[in-house]
C-alpha cells in the first residue's frame, strides 16, 4: 500500500462501517502522523431494531465519534441521508464531491461496494450506493464543469485524489501491515459502538470486537505471510 501521502477522507454509509475492516490501517497511519476524517452518510438510525431511529441516531453518532478518537480521528462529519434507503444518483455525488473538496485528500477510503461480500454473503444497498458514489464522487471532485455551485460556494475542485482504497473487497490488491499496538487500538473502536453490539451479540463488546478484527486478519494471514495486515482494493487515480 502506498506511503507517500499525508492526508485521507474515509467516507461510508454507516456508524461501525470503518471498525469493522479500516480501524487497525487508520491506527496506524495516524500514528505516523497522517491526517485521517471520517464522513458517516447516515447517521445509522436504522440499524437497532430495539431503538427508535431518533434515539438510535444520536447514540450511534456519538459512539462513532468516540470510536474514532481511540484511532486518532478528529473530524467525524455526517451527511444525514435516511439509513438504509441512500439514493443512488447526483444529489449523493454532490455531496460526497463537496466533501472530498472540502478535505482535499489525497487518498480516499471506502467500504466494498460489489455486490458480495464474497462466497455468497450479500452486500447492503447502502454499501454498494455509497461505495460506487464515492468512485464516481472522486472524478467529479476534480472537474470544474461538474457541480459549478460549488465553487461559487468556495469549494474549488480538487484533482489531488490519487488512490481510492476499498476496504472489504473480495478482491483486494493491497495491504497495509499493522502492528499488535494498532490492533489493540482497533478493537478498542469497535468495542466503542456498544449499544450497536449489545443488540447484535450475546458477547461483551470487547470479546465481540476482538474476535471480529482478529478473524478477518487470522483469515488474511496466509496472503501475508501470517502478519497482521488490513487488505483494500486499490484504485489508482491519474
Amino acid at each position: 500500500m502506498p506511503e507517500d501521502w499525508r492526508r485521507a477522507l474515509a467516507i461510508v454509509a454507516h456508524p461501525d462501517d470503518l471498525e469493522y475492516g479500516a480501524a487497525a490501517a487508520v491506527a496506524r497511519w495516524t500514528s505516523a502522523g497522517k491526517e485521517v476524517a471520517y464522513l458517516l452518510v447516515t447517521r445509522g438510525e436504522a440499524g437497532i431494531d430495539t431503538m427508535e431511529p431518533a434515539e438510535a441516531a444520536r447514540v450511534r453518532e456519538a459512539e462513532q465519534r468516540a470510536s474514532a478518537a481511540v484511532v486518532g480521528v478528529e473530524s467525524v462529519e455526517f451527511l444525514d441521508h435516511k439509513d438504509g434507503v441512500i439514493e443512488e444518483g447526483v444529489a449523493l455525488r454532490r455531496d460526497l464531491a463537496a466533501a472530498i473538496r472540502r478535505h482535499r485528500p489525497e487518498v480516499v477510503v471506502t467500504l466494498n461496494h460489489q455486490d458480495t461480500w464474497g462466497r455468497n454473503w450479500w452486500n447492503t444497498p447502502d454499501h454498494r450506493v455509497v461505495g460506487r458514489a464515492v468512485l464516481d464522487a472522486v472524478g467529479d471532485a476534480g472537474n470544474r464543469w461538474i457541480f459549478t455551485d460549488l465553487a461559487e460556494d468556495g469549494l474549488r475542485p480538487w484533482d489531488g485524489v490519487r488512490w481510492v482504497a476499498v476496504a472489504g473487497s473480495p478482491e483486494p490488491t493491497h495491504a497495509v501491515e499493522v502492528g499488535e499496538e494498532d490492533v489493540e487500538r482497533a478493537v478498542a473502536s469497535l468495542a466503542e459502538h456498544r449499544a450497536y453490539i449489545t443488540a447484535l451479540s450475546d458477547k461483551e463488546p470487547a470479546e465481540y470486537a476482538r474476535e471480529i478484527i482478529t478473524g478477518a486478519m487470522d483469515e488474511l494471514a496466509g496472503r501475508t505471510e501470517g502478519r497482521r495486515a488490513v487488505a483494500f482494493r486499490l484504485y489508482p487515480r491519474g
